[in-house]
């Protein structure tokens, strides 16, 4: 990036957006404000900082170093005043935003081909989870459409896990986004430090061919996997507008772009499932989303994102036949067989170090779940194992699969119904 025009944004939007981050700040340095709205000095903000000068916005108090880059900058009287009235529209002095059209264009290059998945590939990445070839050989064709999943089954048998376990390993590496967009003087923050995790900067592999190698304003992330559950809302899937600073906050699928995004208990949201799956049917098809300004004017926006549904209730009592006939894959995620129960047993004790016993095992099963006529769940090794651990220190032994912390862990753990 070389020059105001590079950016995209005409030099009264970057002076504002500076004219606000000086409000704020007080005295600062120009290196400071180029690091702070992520912008090069030299090229841009110094026909930024030329001009806040001439109209008398801000005033040179001192320098820290050489060249101009290294001026102390503070806002006058008549800065503050201009500050407040670039307020009035928008408080957002932040990063400095991208154009929606280099947002569409860097989606869309980062997103060309479709990335296979292979059974190698599935095995590696679920390799620390106990997951039958049988649902290895569902859930890798399932990834391979970049579609939507519906994964649904008993609670505590892995569907989240498998879900986020896939998002990070399979769908690739890393992406550039941007800090937010500007669409005609409406700014959209799209980084969320929650939901985004930062890689190192440092390599630009893979940012050339998306324009961004020398554009600080995009960050470079690993590919989102951004999980709701029981609090998703129709109106968190739209632009939201902060009424009082006076920007907007992307929605889950935009800040998923790239990724996945996981509606986890899906049927327990305040939303009709009919409503929320409807909501899909046009991105899914098209590839492009739509979302509404306050204003009442529609955007545009590429949609790259594997949806997945996950739900512990029966499909039938959610939607009919025909909703669930345009998600494509529908696996279930049953319950462990007896040997796949012992596999996770065995690895949750070694990841606890807890010594293995193959007899203490087959008390547990024999006492607490035949007799009982109990369901295994996938996750009950790892509970069970957390509560022996809790039960053994609280007496001062070391922890063992001995009969008596067994029925102790069980016990506390398990409720009659």
């Amino acid at each position: 990036m070389r020059s105001i025009e590079d950016t995209g944004l005409n030099l009264l939007t970057i002076a504002d957006l500076v004219i606000k981050v000086l409000y704020f700040g007080g005295f600062m340095s120009g290196h400071r404000i180029a690091d702070f709205v992520k912008l090069p000095y030299t090229g841009v903000l110094d026909g930024v900082m030329e001009f806040l000068k001439r109209e008398k916005f801000v005033e040179v108090k001192g320098s820290g170093g050489v060249g101009e880059a290294a001026y102390q900058y503070v806002i006058s009287a008549k800065g503050a005043e201009k500050a407040r009235e670039a307020m009035e529209r928008s408080q957002y002095a932040g990063p400095c935003p991208v154009t929606l059209s280099q947002y569409i264009a860097a989606m869309r290059a980062q997103n060309q081909g479709k990335r296979t998945v292979t059974q190698d590939m599935m095995k590696s990445a679920l390799t620390h989870l106990v997951v039958s070839e049988r649902m290895l050989n569902k859930i890798g064709p399932a990834v391979n459409s970049g579609k939507s999943i519906f994964l649904y089954g008993p609670p505590g048998n892995g569907k989240t896990t498998i879900s986020e376990a896939v998002g990070r390993m399979v769908l690739g590496t890393d992406i550039w986004i941007p800090y937010a967009i500007d669409i005609d003087g409406q700014i959209v923050r799209v980084f969320d430090s929650v939901n985004h995790e930062v890689l190192e900067a440092a390599s630009n592999e893979g940012a050339s061919k998306t324009g961004l190698k020398r554009d600080p304003r995009w960050i470079r992330i690993r590919r989102p996997v951004i999980m709701v559950g029981g609090e998703l809302t129709m109106a968190g899937l739209d632009l939201v507008y902060d009424d009082t600073n006076k920007y907007y906050e992307a929605p889950f699928q935009v800040k998923a772009n790239g990724g996945m995004f996981l509606i986890d208990d899906f049927g327990r949201q305040q939303v009709r499932p009919r409503d929320l799956l409807n909501r899909w049917i046009v991105p899914l098809e098209k590839g492009v989303d739509f979302l509404t300004l306050h204003t009442g004017r529609k955007i545009e926006m590429p949609f790259f994102v594997l949806i997945v549904f996950s739900t512990n209730l029966e499909p039938r009592d959610l939607v009919d036949e025909a909703f669930l006939r345009r998600i494509r894959h529908k696996i279930e995620v049953g319950d462990p067989s007896y040997e796949e129960f012992r596999e996770i047993f065995r690895k949750v004790c070694e990841t606890k170090r807890v010594p293995y016993d193959d007899k203490g095992l087959a008390y547990l099963l024999q006492e607490w779940y035949i007799k009982h006529d109990r369901k295994l769940r996938a996750v009950h090794p790892r509970d069970l194992i957390d509560q022996l651990i809790d039960i053994a220190r609280y007496l001062n032994r070391p922890p063992r699969l001995t009969k008596d912390l067994i029925d102790r862990a069980a016990e506390s753990y398990f409720v009659e119904l």
